[in-house]
This record gives structure tokens, C-alpha cells and sequence, in this order.
């Protein structure tokens, strides 16, 4: 069976004006590209097949022509689709394509497996005096030496994350710098006598930088989910920072609460 077979078959999703609405303060590009992007996420528009054209939209959707022109430019910087003169616009999302989970609960354990169950390419990486913010986090001294590695993780050839790294000097130099091509970070920390048992990291939103965009074949300005971390040892010692962009079309972050009673009081764990 030819790839998306399934997916080919099922009825065209309909695109009608009562899917955006005028009075909304979300801008009407935006709408728009917010309803072809559910589509193409659900597999509606399966990778390699062409978005309605430019005028077909304009009609459908009842808007201008700028508007729908706006959308699809919105599209194509997130990765979405590619556009090309003449022969309309292609999704170049894959539906059906693996997608990185990691979990709250079990953050260390997900590491150690995403670790093991991804690529990684290496960019760069080099011994540098460690910055202001690295210091504060791992807890050294001002002018210490740290270990700057920066990598590109992928699932199936197709990046998913760019990972700026930054280790203590004495840590990493108990292991080969070029093993960070090919072995969990985290486990090269534990054989180096520091096993990460404690994690605190910070999500956000961020738009790619040009940089980062090239190495995770997306248009510069395109969301990212923006993630600083930092990595403890029994000791309560900081063994990792990281500082790291993830696609969050290829990436989900699980987190699970519940409401506990704890010394005398209820608390979310």
C-alpha cells in the first residue's frame, strides 16, 4: 500500500466561513491558520499533499486574498508546508511521524531513554569560562571552566530538539568529548561518578532565532518550546545546565497532578 494510502482516502475536511469568526480579537490570518494546521496535524492533509489553492481558499473561507496569503506564510515558517510559485502549496508535515514524549513524573528515567532511543548530532563543543547564569545555576565559583556542548537530537533523521549543554570542567573531563555524538549525556555523567538523581527546569514559548531555526529546518521567527534545566547529584551538586528548543510538532512534555494531603495541608504533587 503507497505511504498515506488511508489517509488519501479520507473525505477532503470541510472549509466553510463559520470556521472563523470576524468578531473574534484573534486576527483572521491567524484563525485560518490555526484550522489548516489541525487539519494537517490530524492527517487530513497528509505529508506531500497540496493545500487548497490561494483563490479556493479566498472563496471558501470568504476573505482576502492578503488574509489567506498570510495564513499559509504562517504555515510555512512553522514547517508545516513549503510554498513554490506555480506549484501551489505542499504539507511537508508527516502525520503519522513519531513523537517525542517526555514525562514530569519520571523526567530523569525519560531522559535516560530519549537518550538511548534518539540521534544526536554533534555541533560544537569546546571547554569555555563558564557564563554568569551557568554559574549561579550549577553553583560554582566565578571563572570556572565548564565543558559547552551543543547538539542536534533527532528521531527517524528528523530533528526534533537543539541542546545547548553546559558540565563542569573535573566532570567532563572524565569522559571523551566525542562520545557526545553518540551517548546519553546523562550517563556519561553517572560514569563519571555523578549520577543525576534530581532535575528543575523552566518551559516556555520562543520563536527560533536564525541559528537554531537552520539546524531544525524551520523558518526563522517559527515557536519553539524553550526549556532551562539543571541536573543535580545525590550531593545536591549541579553535574548539567541545559538550555534547550524543541519543536513542538515532533515534542510533548506530559505532566500529572494530583491533590495530596501532606503535613497537615493539600497540595498539588
Amino acid at each position: 500500500m503507497a505511504p498515506h494510502a488511508s489517509a488519501a482516502r479520507r473525505p477532503k475536511p470541510e472549509l466553510t466561513p463559520e470556521l472563523i469568526d470576524d468578531a473574534s480579537p484573534t486576527p483572521l490570518y491567524h484563525q485560518i491558520y490555526s484550522v489548516l494546521r489541525e487539519r494537517i496535524r490530524t492527517g487530513h492533509y497528509p505529508a506531500g499533499s497540496l493545500l487548497p489553492g490561494e483563490q479556493e481558499l479566498v472563496k471558501l473561507l470568504g476573505v482576502s486574498r492578503i488574509t489567506v496569503k498570510r495564513a499559509l506564510s504562517e504555515l510555512a515558517a512553522g514547517g508545516f508546508v513549503t510554498r513554490h510559485r506555480g506549484r501551489g502549496t505542499t504539507v511537508t508535515f508527516d502525520a503519522a511521524a513519531p513523537v517525542v514524549k517526555g514525562s514530569f513524573e519520571n523526567l530523569v528515567d525519560s531522559l535516560r531513554l530519549m537518550g538511548l532511543g534518539t540521534e544526536v548530532e554533534l555541533l560544537e563543543v569546546a571547554t569555555v569560562r563558564a557564563p554568569a547564569d551557568i554559574v549561579d545555576l550549577l553553583g560554582l565559583e566565578a571563572g570556572a571552566r565548564v565543558q559547552r556542548a551543543v547538539r542536534l537530537r533527532k528521531i527517524e533523521a528528523k530533528p526534533f530538539s537543539y541542546l545547548i549543554t553546559h558540565v563542569p570542567g573535573d566532570i567532563a573531563a572524565r569522559f571523551p568529548a566525542r562520545d557526545l555524538a553518540h551517548k546519553p549525556m546523562l550517563e556519561m555523567i553517572a560514569r563519571a561518578g555523578h549520577e543525576a538523581v534530581e532535575a528543575e527546569q523552566w518551559i516556555t514559548a520562543a520563536a527560533a532565532d536564525l541559528k537554531v531555526a537552520r539546524a531544525l529546518g524551520i523558518a526563522s521567527g517559527a515557536p519553539l518550546l524553550e526549556i532551562r534545566r539543571v541536573m543535580r547529584d545525590r550531593e545536591g551538586r549541579g553535574v548539567e545546565a541545559l538550555h534547550g528548543f524543541y519543536r513542538p510538532d515532533r515534542f510533548q512534555h506530559h505532566m500529572k497532578l494530583a491533590r495530596r494531603r501532606r503535613g497537615g495541608r493539600t497540595e498539588w504533587l
